[in-house]
């Protein structure tokens, strides 16, 4: 009998220490999925800093490097320099990115620097406890803003696909999410689509997902994807801001 559904050489035999009904897993296996049909897990080097996805090098069956708290952009930079045929990405979540790590990321992406990053938007902190992130939603309630966050306290949100694309060397950014079966095919097509554009050699490539962190939430694992679709999606749209012609 033919299979219809094969575990992907890409991730580790390993229980994973995520909280039930996070996305990290879902993102993780996208990837390494992706890398093993792309045939290139042999050669791919991932870059993973603080956060959740800390120990991401235990479940991804790739090279993986640890970088302090923001500075994967500039690791993978000097990977990739040094390693210009193998695909190198990061994996970074928003407190990580969107916060310390934002003046690296603008960087690495005006430079075009020719890697890929992952993006984790679950607009909030969650290793650390569930403090208010850069992309926290006004209103949404967190252990630093109690009553939820207010725009004259802490400002909008920052929308950092937005950002990107106003940024010539980021040449391929989309925004999905992982709340249901179809967004996550979507976000399967997407994480292709970056790494043709690293294989290609034409900039910089950005995929943000959108994820559930249900524990800091204070949701059950239902709904807080249902919460995902109903208050994330509406201030960070789901699309594709800009793609090479060719990997359309």
């Amino acid at each position: 009998m033919k299979p219809v559904f094969e575990v992907t050489k890409g991730m580790r035999e390993k229980v994973s220490h995520y909280c039930p009904g996070c996305t990290h897993g879902i993102a993780h296996r996208l990837i390494m999925e992706v890398l093993d049909e792309r045939g290139q897990l042999g050669d791919a080097i991932g870059v993973s800093p603080v956060g959740c996805s800390i120990v991401a090098h235990q479940y991804l069956n790739v090279d993986m490097i640890e970088a302090s708290h923001g500075r994967a952009p500039a690791v993978a930079s000097g990977i990739k320099r040094v390693h210009p045929n193998s695909p190198v990405f990061t994996y970074q979540g928003d407190g990580d990115l969107a916060s310390i790590g934002i003046g690296e990321l603008i960087h690495a992406a005006g430079r075009g620097e020719k890697f890929c990053t992952f993006f984790i938007n679950n607009a909030i902190y969650g290793m650390t406890g569930g403090q208010m992130a850069p992309t926290t939603l006004v209103g949404q309630k967190a252990t630093t803003c109690v009553e939820g966050r207010t725009v004259e306290q802490a400002g909008n949100p920052l929308r950092i696909c937005e950002l990107l694309n106003t940024i010539d060397g980021a040449v391929y950014v989309e925004r999905v999410s992982l709340h249901s079966p179809s967004a996550v095919r979507a976000a399967k097509k997407a994480i292709h689509r970056a790494f043709e554009v690293q294989e290609k050699g034409l900039g910089y490539a950005f995929v943000e997902l959108l994820s559930t962190c249900p524990t800091n939430w204070g949701m059950t694992p239902v709904k807080a994807t249902e919460w995902l679709k109903e208050n994330m999606i509406p201030y960070y749209p789901v699309k594709q801001f800009k793609c090479p012609e060719e990997v359309k």
